[in-house]
């Protein structure tokens, strides 16, 4: 069963931004103010460019991300979920096609940066970005975890495809309800806080 699964997984991953975060980036303005094409991912249209070509756009793009991240907020239950999944003793991790400055920064802003240990934070530049699934097995690696015993949430194709090439369990967070890569998802929901709910959150109590 998926969600006895994932009520028993021991390794979380979440992504950050519009997961952990209120969605709030326009990557469409993004790419128009870079002059990339539209449609196309950001970070692998940049790769695509010769480097003397993407090296100022790369540093324009971490201006543009620190200036939204200063104004993150952190999503509905983010705080609780994670506090009680702190509280169970699992490992929390984040994998973001962000870069690790602006993670930092995003969750010092959305009042997040309490969670999560330094060396279980992986960016853009740790680790290839998703949807490749690195990133997830670098912090399985340091954490010495199992796939079979890891899950990944996130709000968008890329994460449940890299939580599907790592092996780990697949939880899809759209407030919208609708869902568009639901057949990705081993569990769908439309906030955190009803993640918290639906999966009960049945571990043992550390302090016992």
């Amino acid at each position: 069963m998926p969600l006895a699964r994932i009520a028993r997984a021991r390794h979380w991953v979440f992504d950050l931004d519009g997961t952990l975060t209120v969605a709030v980036h326009d990557f469409d303005a993004i790419r128009t103010e870079l002059g990339l094409p539209a449609g196309r991912p950001i970070l692998e249209s940049l790769a695509e460019l010769p480097p003397e070509e993407s090296a100022p756009l790369a540093v324009r793009l971490d201006a543009i991300e620190l200036e939204i991240a200063r104004e993150a907020r952190p999503a509905e239950g983010a705080a609780d979920l994670l506090a009680e999944l702190l509280r169970a003793g699992v490992d929390l991790g984040i994998a973001t096609r962000n870069s690790l400055a602006n993670a930092h920064e995003t969750l010092r802003a959305a009042g997040l940066d309490g969670f999560f240990a330094p060396d279980s934070i992986v960016g853009r530049d740790e680790a290839p970005p998703k949807p490749r699934p690195d990133a997830i097995h670098r912090l399985l690696d340091g954490w010495r975890g199992a796939t079979e015993a890891a899950v990944m949430v996130g709000d968008y194709l890329f994460d449940l495809e890299a939580g599907r090439g790592a092996g780990a369990a697949t939880v899809y967070v759209d407030p919208s309800g609708r869902f568009p890569f639901g057949h990705l998802a081993d569990l769908r929901v439309r906030s955190l806080a009803e993640l918290a709910e639906r999966v009960r959150l049945d571990f043992p109590d550390p302090l016992r």
